[in-house]
């Protein structure tokens, strides 16, 4: 296959510039993303807390604590199980006013505060929706739709040579061309996986907004009506008026693994449940789980009354939608397989940004004035942009790591201040790499990249006591791997730092990231 000179132009164009304008989003999202899919691991290590140690009958507890206590949650009230994401259940509800409360066994009047570090969250935030309050998701929603356009014309400029230059990897003094060959191979080789996060991205953050597109054609106005089937497993159920005594969790636990059993999945563990209208006759219950060798989790409602099967979406008997939305959070986040699996999407996260941190730098050495000490104006911004951002981010979540082990030996709000540590270490970074020369801002940032993430493991080790090698003796792999890859990362940074030296030094004298 041979493209037509301006055929390839066309495509080159539509490359750089779906590249260029959601490079720096895209970025800050595979970045965080990358750590996101160690989420657990992460809340572990944040809030101090190792494996669970709950079982049903504190479930149970909880369950009647809160129902005792707060009227309001036996409308709709959802529960974590012991070990999912806390060592300990969680219940959530909506009070009267539309506010979620959180209760646990320690605090069962419940507050609108999260249980559990909030780092694991803000990390996600970054990811979703870049931090950002107010649109965010629906920018990275319009973000991955310019990562798929980035993704295809790539693959069309580099198809008629892919055989040729896929594993081509040219060391040497020319710098640009060594970028160009990993920034290639990266993304060819890792195209099927970025393809897949582009599209479940894009369906993800824009899900609300297609929604309510095709609302008025498919569903004729009743959008709100159909969604509820549509979305949840459990038939939509009217009160009665007649009290009822709710069975015990440990008897929808039983029943829905059973179920679960009969259908061919062994093994099914409870990850979470919702429960609405209890008290009531028909009272329902929602009970969401995964197992081993299945691709998403699955999900059966019971009456919460008689334990009697109402509805299940389980693998092999779900519908179309329940399926689709199974598979894009599944594929997305790396719900299955074991540890291999999500180690391949942390790799494939810190890939994909590379390729953008690249592709940023091949864009500005690209627009070169090979003969003019005085660069223009467009690749010094970029230039400083690219720098302040990417970089930026890397420091801003390691300091968000360090705060979380520090702050609570201090006394101050936790989940206040790693926000605070976080976005003020990010801004300080842009706002340094707007006032240096790129390629002194980038250095310099990078050993403060190494230093802060090489702090974590350290910040971890005198807050708790628990150093890594500790922990990996005392069979928490899940908090060592979060020490150990924090000093990988910082080694990473300490390479990076010093290959930005030597190339300002000994690359081209014309260039944004020269030392003069």
């Amino acid at each position: 296959m041979k493209l037509k000179p301006a055929t390839l132009r066309v495509f080159t164009s539509l490359h750089s510039w779906a590249g260029l304008l959601a490079g720096l989003a895209l970025f800050v999202a595979l970045y965080a993303g990358a750590i996101t899919v160690f989420q657990q691991p992460v809340q572990q290590w944040a809030s101090q807390q190792v494996a669970g140690t709950g079982s049903p009958d504190d479930m149970q507890t909880l369950l009647d604590e809160v129902l005792a206590r707060h009227p309001e949650a036996r409308e709709h009230l959802g529960m974590t199980f012991p070990g999912y994401l806390l060592p300990g259940p969680v219940a959530y509800w909506p009070d009267r006013r539309g506010v979620w409360q959180y209760a646990t066994l320690d605090d069962p009047d419940g507050s609108p505060a999260r249980p559990g570090a909030p780092l694991a969250e803000l990390i996600n935030e970054l990811h979703y929706s870049l931090g950002l309050p107010v649109g965010g998701t629906y920018l990275m929603g319009v973000v991955s739709l310019l990562y798929g356009i980035a993704l295809v014309s790539g693959l069309l400029i580099h198809l008629p040579r892919l055989a040729k230059d896929l594993f081509a990897l040219r060391p040497g003094r020319n710098l640009k061309r060594f970028w160009q060959d990993a920034h290639n191979t990266i993304g060819v080789l890792s195209l099927p996986f970025h393809a897949m996060f582009a599209v479940t991205g894009a369906m993800l953050c824009l899900s609300i907004p297609l929604m309510m597109a095709i609302g008025p054609l498919a569903y004729e106005g009743k959008l709100l009506a159909a969604s509820g089937p549509a979305m949840n497993t459990a038939p939509t159920i009217q009160r009665t008026g007649i009290a009822a005594t709710l069975a015990p969790v440990s008897g929808w636990v039983a029943q829905a693994q059973a179920i679960a059993h009969n259908r061919g999945i062994d093994d099914f563990a409870p990850q979470y449940l919702k429960l609405a209208h209890a008290g009531d006759r028909h009272a329902t219950v929602e009970i969401t789980g995964d197992a081993p060798r299945t691709m998403a989790t699955g999900t059966l409602a019971l009456d919460a009354h008689s334990n009697a099967l109402l509805a299940d979406q389980l693998q092999g008997t779900r519908d179309a939608n329940h399926a689709t939305l199974a598979w894009i959070y599944a594929l997305h986040f790396g719900d299955y397989g074991h540890a291999i699996v999500r180690w391949l999407y942390f790799l494939l996260g810190l890939g994909g940004a590379f390729l953008f941190y690249s592709g940023n730098l091949l864009w500005i050495e690209s627009r070169r004035r090979r003969r003019q000490t005085a660069q223009g104006r467009s690749s010094l911004v970029m230039a400083r942009a690219t720098v302040g951002v990417c970089i930026g981010v890397c420091v801003a979540v390691s300091s968000a790591a360090v705060a979380a082990q520090l702050l609570p030996t201090l006394g101050w709000n936790v989940e206040t201040g790693e926000r605070w540590t976080c976005f003020a270490s990010w801004a300080l970074c842009v706002l340094w790499a707007s006032l240096r020369k790129p390629a002194r801002a980038a250095r310099e940032l990078l050993w403060v990249a190494a230093l802060v993430t090489a702090l974590v493991p350290l910040a971890h080790g005198f807050a708790t006591g628990a150093w890594f090698w500790r922990s990996a003796l005392a069979g928490h792999v899940g908090v060592a791997s979060i020490d150990i890859g924090a000093l990988a990362m910082a080694a990473a940074f300490v390479a990076l730092a010093r290959a930005t030296a030597r190339r300002a030094r000994a690359g081209e004298p014309n260039s944004v990231w020269a030392e003069t």
